[in-house]
């Protein structure tokens, strides 16, 4: 198991008021990911009028809420369920599945390392290669697939590399670890920033595929972390009759599902959210891209990895020069195959990207 050192978390705002002096209040955090318009105003207009439902449990299978998705996500409402935040999900795919030895990308999120070793099982890395961009080289990786592997960890597009895997190589993918046995289980908590989301995503996939399951929230893309409202999408009946089973009832909230159901329909909040983060990527990626002090990753997500070419710079030192002006970067020495030489940060509003900006470049 890879250990894994303490970093902050873009939800650790106390803990950065308590060592910095500086009230969460005015840091901007570049490190959670969160998209930069708040919430839907769709949701913002409609859930005070619907506050009373906190006076009745919410439908056991909560029907509404998953056509809502469904539609969103056009697939099958049989396909899915909800679960308390992908984390929750995260969880009991891998209880449903308990794979005696996993496989996952990296660097990426270490929840799901820490998910799989809580049901005893063992996990090896998959390493994207920095002289490829950190890009999946699919050949090479399906050639590393065993049949002692039962279940492969795919995040995409990556965090925080930002790169992402294409429809025709995931169905390779699909196709190789269906030979050997392995389930797949990928997180999709980015893929709705993605300009190519129809390349990208392997909602369709669950059509012809019961190996894998898709994982999602609402924390990102629509900026409520705190709403805990995820869901999965997976074709596989006997799972997910399994996952059902072993959830617990009513496990997302009546305001939840009232949000669900709001926030799904708000096309033009969407709509705006995406050509926000396609203006922003763009632009920062060409201006990083000019510059002889880093080295940028195309990303797909709302977020960008830059590597530190400047000789005696480190990822601490820029995580200190920014959290002082209020500016809170991820530092990502923590995660595996990532050294000192690595920050990320998501695409916010256009003058705090451009502040952000001035102050990594001077």
């Amino acid at each position: 198991m890879i250990k894994h050192k303490d970093h902050f978390h873009g939800s650790d705002l106390e803990k950065i008021e308590k060592i910095y002096g500086i009230k969460k209040e005015n840091i901007i955090s570049f490190s959670a990911n969160v998209n930069p318009l708040g919430i839907s105003p769709l949701l913002r207009e409609g859930i005070a009028k619907h506050i009373d439902c906190i006076t009745t449990y919410p439908d056991r299978d909560y029907v509404e809420l998953r056509n809502s998705i469904a539609t969103y996500c056009k697939t099958e409402l049989e396909n899915i369920v909800v679960g308390n935040g992908s984390t929750e999900l995260i969880s009991l795919f891998i209880q449903m599945i308990k794979p005696k030895k996993a496989m996952i990308l990296g660097p990426t999120y270490s929840e799901y390392e820490r998910e799989i070793s809580l049901e005893g099982g063992k996990t090896i890395y998959y390493p994207l290669r920095e002289d490829n961009e950190f890009i999946l080289d699919p050949a090479h990786f399906i050639s590393k697939l065993t049949e002692d592997i039962d279940m492969l960890v795919i995040c995409n597009p990556n965090n925080p590399t930002g790169t992402a895997i294409n429809n025709h190589d995931m169905r390779l993918i699909l196709d190789a670890c269906k030979e050997c046995s392995i389930f797949v289980m990928v997180d999709e908590t980015y893929v709705e920033f993605a300009e190519n989301i129809d390349e990208i995503s392997s909602v369709p996939l669950t059509r012809t595929y019961g190996n894998i399951a898709i994982l999602r929230g609402t924390s990102k893309f629509f900026a409520a972390p705190g709403l805990r409202l995820g869901y999965a999408i997976c074709s596989n009946t006997d799972l997910m009759q399994q996952v059902n089973q072993r959830k617990d009832p009513w496990t997302i909230n009546s305001i939840a599902v009232v949000a669900g159901n709001l926030m799904f329909k708000d096309d033009a909040y969407i709509r705006q959210t995406k050509e926000l983060i396609k203006t922003e990527r763009d632009r920062m990626y060409e201006l990083f891209s000019k510059s002889d002090r880093y080295k940028p990753y195309k990303p797909q997500g709302n977020f960008m990895l830059l590597k530190i070419l400047e000789e005696g710079l480190t990822s601490q030192m820029l995580f200190d020069r920014c959290i002082k002006q209020g500016l809170m970067i991820r530092d990502c020495s923590t995660f595996p195959y990532l050294g000192e030489n690595y920050i990320r940060f998501c695409f916010m509003n256009p003058e705090d990207n451009t502040r952000l900006a001035d102050l990594l470049l001077q």
